[in-house]
């Protein structure tokens, strides 16, 4: 149904667009949407995008909730040849603990999270998809190394100086920890990584090369990555 009301609202939008005098760009916006719809239409990625009729051993493995269905998906994505697969865990706002961050953290995010990662980094070993395959687990900031007093419901603010990165699978070396930060959590201390040097290595790990550059709409060349060097210790 909402992937109707998606074709619905596109065919829409196009009727509005009559008017514009882009006849190429159109003609290429069409063939890329009908492609995406396709794909969504498909009997077998419909199939992939049902975890509820996986099996129920797999699903308590995972966790039957919404992170470790969708963690399970993303293990049946990657296993039909999808090539990116991007996982949110949780709504907008469900790490963003500026209060209540103890409870909420023991009883509701990290239990289901550790679960269904497990259980995704397990079967794709299992499969011999994990030494092709790069996770990346991380979130846009940190949390501020105190807790803010606020009474019953203490949390931690937004810090986006030192905060932790997972990577797994490609090549890279299991068990090891890159970096650490002071004793109070609240700045890098030795090996300090960038988000330049975290692009570097994600495309390293494609073999991608960093220095790579790539024209913009006016031919002028733009740096794949700035100012980022690929983590090369981190592989094996």
């Amino acid at each position: 149904g909402r992937l109707n009301r998606r074709i619905d609202l596109l065919a829409e939008l196009d009727r509005q667009r009559r008017d514009l005098d882009r006849h190429a760009t159109t003609q290429n916006f069409d063939h890329f949407r009908q492609g995406a719809i396709s794909l969504l239409c498909h009997p077998r990625v419909r199939n992939v995008l049902d975890v509820t009729r996986v099996d129920a051993r797999i699903q308590e493995r995972y966790g039957r909730n919404s992170f470790g269905w969708s963690l399970l998906m993303a293990r049946r994505l990657v296993e039909i040849g999808v090539n990116l697969v991007q996982v949110n865990l949780g709504n907008n706002e469900t790490w963003d603990t500026h209060g209540n961050a103890f409870p909420h953290l023991k009883d509701k995010l990290l239990p289901p999270t550790d679960r269904a990662v497990s259980a995704l980094l397990d079967d794709l070993s299992e499969n011999g998809l994990l030494d092709e395959t790069l996770i990346v687990m991380l979130g846009e900031m940190g949390r501020t190394p105190k807790f803010e007093n606020r009474g019953s419901q203490d949390g931690r603010d937004h810090w986006s100086y030192c905060f932790p990165c997972l990577l797994a699978g490609a090549g890279i070396r299991g068990g090891m920890i890159h970096g650490d930060s002071d004793r109070h959590a609240a700045y890098p201390a030795n090996h300090a990584v960038t988000p330049g040097d975290l692009a570097a290595t994600v495309y390293h790990s494609l073999g991608i090369s960093p220095d790579l550059r790539i024209p913009d709409a006016l031919g002028r060349p733009v740096p794949l990555v700035e100012k980022g060097r690929p983590l090369t210790g981190l592989f094996g």
